[in-house]
């Protein structure tokens, strides 16, 4: 059985916190010590991780990055925290984009993320068992941003309670016809968010007593161009919804587009709710569900620091808080029907 940074700390009579400073060759540990912790590792033929190996050797540190975008706000906001937080801890961050699935599955077996770096960061892409069991491999420490994952530390929002209160706001507003511009169920790249987004929109309207009419759902690919192809759709039917749930808020800039395009008012004709608070959101006068998304970033290189410094730190999960922000995108509608739905969900 492989020996465990535990089974050291146990034959040379110190704790794992120090084994860990020892094999990594901080100056907080005295020679002795230093020379009783090298002497159980090689009796237990213990393999001292590429980041304790590199950290020793005096080579630079890096915290490596796994995102499917770089070139988009959120992941643009996310590695700005990251690159904030390694970077004041003496730590290089190296980037890896990933568009296509065959470059995902390329990544996670590659042996050279592990020769390259001694943390890593996965964003929005929830590991499957085989790349969890291909991550251990690389014996470094391991986050997800923007999804749980049991096998490692994740930092995440709820996406669902947030679409949930971002779609009960409208239906507080008297909307009961309701649009969604949704990810495609076909994106190859498995995201979480979008499902879990849907979900809340759905389980919204099912604490009303409403149902969703499932040809009022058009699909976008978090962009401002497809929002405004989804939008498009949604406004050709037969009886448009008087109000739209986008699932990011490039989705709903490209719907407030679409809008003014056929000659509509926001919000006197139809309301949008979009999700994230991007930068422009508040020039845009849209009503949104606001997201850190920079501390999201920062707090998972936090931990990943941590870790390093305590390899046998327990895993965490983190859950960042989301807030509603009502502006001007968003009118309550005048029917009889609102007073009956409004009090389903009280206060948002």
């Amino acid at each position: 059985m492989k020996a465990t940074i535990e089974d050291v700390a146990r034959v040379a009579g110190v704790s794992t916190a120090t084994v860990s400073r020892a094999l990594r060759g901080l100056p907080s540990v005295t020679p002795e010590t230093r020379e009783k912790v090298s002497q159980a590792a090689a009796s237990l033929d213990y393999v001292v991780s590429p980041t304790a190996s590199r950290l020793a050797s005096g080579k630079t540190s890096t915290i490596g990055v796994i995102a499917p975008f770089i070139d988009r706000w959120y992941f643009a906001k996310l590695v700005s925290g990251i690159e904030r937080v390694s970077r004041s801890s003496g730590f290089d961050v190296l980037i890896y984009s990933l568009e296509r699935l065959d470059e995902r599955e390329r990544l996670f077996q590659h042996r050279l993320v592990k020769e390259r770096v001694d943390a890593l960061l996965v964003c929005s892409l929830p590991p499957s068992m085989d790349e969890v069991r291909s991550l251990q491999q690389m014996n470094i420490p391991v986050a997800v941003i923007g999804a749980e994952v049991d096998e490692c530390n994740s930092v995440r929002i709820d996406d669902v309670q947030s679409a949930k209160t971002a779609t009960g706001h409208l239906i507080n507003m008297g909307h009961t016809r309701i649009g969604l511009i949704a990810e495609s169920p076909l994106q190859p790249l498995s995201f979480t968010a979008p499902r879990d987004r849907r979900d809340g929109f759905l389980l919204a309207h099912q604490e009303a007593g409403l149902n969703f009419d499932s040809s009022l759902e058009a699909y976008g690919s978090f962009t401002i161009e497809s929002g405004e192809r989804a939008m498009g759709e949604l406004l050709s039917k037969a009886q448009p919804p008087t109000a739209v749930f986008c699932e990011s808020d490039e989705m709903a800039f490209g719907a407030i587009s679409a809008i003014h395009r056929h000659g509509l008012r926001i919000p006197d004709d139809i309301s949008i709710v979009g999700f994230d608070d991007h930068d422009l959101s508040k020039f845009a006068n849209l009503t949104t569900i606001a997201q850190p998304v920079q501390l999201l970033g920062e707090t998972a290189a936090w931990i990943l620091l941590e870790q390093l410094k305590e390899p046998t730190k327990p895993r965490t999960s983190t859950v960042m808080p989301t807030q509603l922000i009502v502006r001007n995108s968003t009118k309550r509608l005048g029917s009889d029907r609102a007073g009956a739905v409004i009090g389903a969900f009280g206060s948002i």
